[in-house]
């Protein structure tokens, strides 16, 4: 079975949310299996900044989706939106 990678565009609340402690805290959150290969962050709008992890997950059924439930749950998050998918 192959992998997955997905960029994942994660909205913060709000300007003031700590990017640091956000990108710390996504990390937690990924489930079993699932691993991130690094961040960028995009300057959005009035100072509000996204979170642009690249997931690394395993491609069976569901793919991206686990990540993103999990990534939509962790505090200080507004939204949650798959862009780039390819195979590894």
């Amino acid at each position: 079975m192959g992998k997955v990678a997905a960029e994942v565009k994660v909205m913060p609340q709000d300007p003031e949310v700590d990017l640091d402690a956000l990108q710390e805290r996504l990390e937690q959150s990924l489930p079993e299996g699932a691993k991130i290969n690094g961040f960028k962050r995009d300057d959005v709008a009035f100072g509000l900044v996204a979170l642009l992890p690249t997931v690394v997950v395993p491609d069976e059924a569901g793919g991206t989706e686990a990540v993103e439930d999990a990534f939509s749950g962790v505090e200080g998050v507004e939204s949650v939106e798959v862009g780039d998918v390819g195979r590894l």
